[in-house]
C-alpha cells in the first residue's frame, strides 16, 4: 500500500507538469498580428512573443513597442500570445 501511495506522490508533479507543457503557445499568432502592422519579425520580435506566452504581456508589449511595433498592434499580438484562439 504505502508503494502504491509513494508511486502517485512522485507521479502526480510529473502528471501536473506535463500540463503546464500540453498549454498552447501561439507565438505565430503573435508574430503574425506583428506583420500586419507592417513590422518586419525579427529575434526581439519572437522573444517579445515568448514572454507574452509565458504570461508576461508587460514585458511582450513593452519589447514589441521598442521593436517597433504600434502600442495597439503590440497589445493585441501579446494578448494572442497569451491566450490563443
Amino acid at each position: 500500500m504505502s508503494a502504491r501511495i509513494a508511486g502517485v506522490l512522485i507521479g502526480l508533479p510529473l502528471v501536473l507538469g506535463g500540463v503546464a507543457f500540453a498549454a498552447p503557445a501561439d507565438i505565430p499568432a503573435c508574430t503574425n498580428m506583428v506583420k500586419q502592422a507592417g513590422v518586419q519579425v525579427s529575434d526581439a520580435v519572437t522573444a517579445a512573443c515568448t514572454r507574452g506566452v509565458h504570461g508576461d504581456l508587460t514585458g511582450c508589449v513593452n519589447a514589441l513597442t521598442a521593436a517597433g511595433v504600434p502600442g495597439g498592434a503590440a497589445n493585441g499580438a501579446c494578448r494572442l500570445a497569451a491566450n490563443p484562439p
